[in-house]
């Protein structure tokens, strides 16, 4: 029996628990017979080495979550597996660190969607993993549902990935599709993405470039292996885009994105709008995410898919948690 322990129940946490008790059937024919023996939010926590059904939980978190707090139920509560799901912060990597180092120091698995550890303590968290016997997973902390990570570190492995470059914040994509397509201002966009909650009331995280030089980080140390922090990361968002910049890209058959670029011959980590064919395979639409990773055998590997949404991250947190379990 696997005992599962979760992290962080917003939007993410419901929706992986959900799709746990959905997909139950499939899931232990993978990896065997499992139970969520906790879950914890920033109040507090429910546990019950019985299993936890996810009726029971959403109930238990609109009354308000009592019990201990996630440190403590880290400590007592015996689990195999720990799902982070917290809110990410790029500065301190809190919560979500203390979570993760602590649940990796107990001896437990992990399974992330958090990018602020990775971002501020990868190599950390990944030399105690290995110290302890344990593995991490952090699909999701990289374009939701697009496997990147584990199509560059498995499918392609062998090759030297000499470039990733990408569209990896689904916000911006949107706001400037729209721009481009009705030629509207950033901020008559930004208003109507916030109205259809693409984008959050504050959405500086997203249309500065944060969220975008997070996950290349990420894909930089753990694909490309790189030793890289945040301020190595040279970041302009899109706030200074205009529907007239649009106009002058399309007089030449170039559209505008929000690029995030790590390059490993040129030694550049870099997120900015660039101009780009029309028809390039990065000059994509909507809330959608893209990259194209750059090989020596491969040659050029493009992916794409939706970059977030409550169970495309589910979906590369199922896939993590399966990766770890199926070879047992």
């Amino acid at each position: 029996m696997i005992d599962i322990a979760i992290f962080g129940f917003g939007t993410v946490g419901q929706g992986v628990l959900e799709v746990l008790q959905r997909k139950r059937e499939l899931i232990e024919r993978f990896i065997g017979k499992f139970r969520i023996v906790a879950i914890t939010d920033s109040k507090g926590s429910i546990v019950d080495e019985n299993g936890i059904e996810f009726a029971e939980a959403v109930d238990r978190k609109k009354k308000g979550f009592d019990g201990k707090k996630t440190p403590e139920v880290i400590e007592s509560v015996s689990f195999d597996v720990a799902i982070e799901t917290t809110p990410t912060d790029v500065s301190s990597g809190e919560p979500g660190l203390t979570h993760i180092l602590k649940s990796i120091e107990k001896g437990a698995n992990v399974v992330t969607s958090n990018k602020g550890p990775l971002v501020v303590a990868f190599k950390r968290i990944m030399k105690l993993a290995e110290r302890k016997g344990v593995k991490v997973g952090y699909e999701a902390t990289v374009g939701g549902a697009m496997p990147i990570i584990k199509l560059a570190k498995t499918d392609l492995a062998g090759n030297d990935i000499r470039s990733i470059k990408g569209v990896l914040n689904g916000t911006c994509n949107y706001i400037l599709t729209r721009m481009e397509r009705e030629k509207m201002t950033y901020a008559q966009v930004l208003s109507e993405a916030q109205e259809l909650k693409i984008a959050e009331a504050d959405p500086s995280y997203d249309v500065e470039g944060i969220d975008s030089a997070a996950k290349l980080i990420i894909l930089a140390n753990s694909v490309m292996g790189m030793d890289a922090t945040f301020g190595d990361v040279d970041v302009v968002g899109i706030t200074r885009i205009t529907p007239e910049a649009f106009e002058i890209a399309a007089n030449k058959n170039f559209t505008i994105r929000l690029i995030a670029e790590a390059n490993k011959e040129r030694g550049f980590l870099k997120v900015s709008p660039r101009l780009l064919p029309k028809h390039h395979p990065l000059a994509i639409e909507g809330t959608m995410n893209a990259a194209l990773i750059r090989t020596d055998l491969a040659g050029d590997v493009v992916v794409m898919g939706k970059g977030a949404g409550k169970y495309e991250t589910a979906s590369a947190i199922l896939s993590d948690l399966i990766e770890i379990y199926k070879e047992k």
